[in-house]
């Protein structure tokens, strides 16, 4: 089983006759909904509003096929994100956190070991910055990463902590991960004198076993031990990217699930990192394809095989 653990929220977004609809999103929401729609044992460990919103983001996840087994549920409001669309289908965010449900994730509310089933965590985007949720998942990992395959997905949301803070709280995390799955645009801010290549060798440096850089159109790529390898994006009609690096990075996890290569101690020969990013590259455009974050299931991958 795989745990992702970190925000679900609701995604507000702007309809160009000033209007806005709600969309169910975060990256671990739509990380965990995507696995789960893939076939791959998946727990959300998260926390979830018992309002309107946060019982939608539950139905969600248990009629994807994830497990809630983990979450927990209080009175606070559901956390916000307030979505900006342009015109070539790229979002910007703005969220509104005080007081709501995500951040309020404490190590009280975490099980007292995960079970010797769980093979894989995977934690990033508002988990690794609003408090007391980030202080809570990096001590999760302290103690129960070792032995298991740890993922990474920092998907960089600036201006809400300190940013010498944030970028300290990353670099604990890059180094108790096996995967650091990140955008160009997140090797840009924690490496901004260097190339997303460059960027990419330094974080295996740090101590991950692979790194995964998404690069939009031009497609992802990654590093492993001594292989370089890209891979060219799929074509689609973009609708929006919301949601996109979260399948992406789902994809992923489930091709290694699929081979049998969720494992601390990960290895994979050129032909297997190449067939796993093309694998993602698929997810990602099927997402881009339609509004919202919206993943495919396991039938659309193979459609058209």
């Amino acid at each position: 089983m795989i745990v992702v653990c970190g925000e679900a929220l609701i995604d507000m977004i702007h309809n160009g006759d000033g209007t806005q609809r709600a969309a169910p999103g975060g990256g671990p929401f739509n990380t965990a909904r995507a696995l789960a729609r893939l076939g791959v044992p998946t727990a959300f460990l998260g926390r979830l509003s018992n309002d309107r919103f946060g019982r939608e983001l539950a139905d969600l996840l248990v009629s994807d096929g994830a497990s809630l087994g983990l979450a927990s549920v209080g009175a606070e409001a559901t956390t916000i994100a307030v979505a900006d669309v342009d015109s070539d289908g790229l979002a910007e965010y703005e969220f509104l956190v005080q007081g709501t449900s995500a951040p309020n994730l404490t190590e009280e509310m975490l099980p007292a070991r995960l079970g010797p089933e769980v093979d894989a965590i995977v934690l990033g985007t508002l988990g690794m910055v609003l408090e007391p949720m980030a202080f809570t998942l990096l001590d999760l990992v302290r103690r129960e990463g070792p032995g298991r395959l740890v993922m990474l997905d920092p998907n960089v949301r600036v201006g809400l902590v300190p940013e010498a803070e944030y970028r300290t709280r990353l670099h604990e995390a890059i180094a108790m991960s096996t995967i650091v799955k990140a955008s160009d645009a997140d090797l840009a801010w924690l490496y901004p004198d260097l190339s997303y290549q460059r960027a990419a060798d330094r974080l295996i440096a740090e101590g991950a076993r692979l790194v995964v850089v998404t690069l939009g159109a031009e497609g992802a790529y990654g590093v492993h031990r001594g292989l370089r390898v890209a891979v060219g994006a799929v074509p689609v009609d973009v609708v929006d990217t919301i949601g996109a690096g979260d399948a992406f990075g789902a994809a992923l996890l489930a091709w290694l699930h699929d081979h049998g290569a969720i494992r601390p101690d990960l290895s994979l020969e050129e032909d297997e990192l190449k067939a796993a990013l093309h694998f993602a590259c698929r997810a990602a455009a099927i997402t881009c394809g339609r509004a919202g974050a919206d993943p495919p299931w396991r039938w659309e991958m193979t459609a058209d095989d």
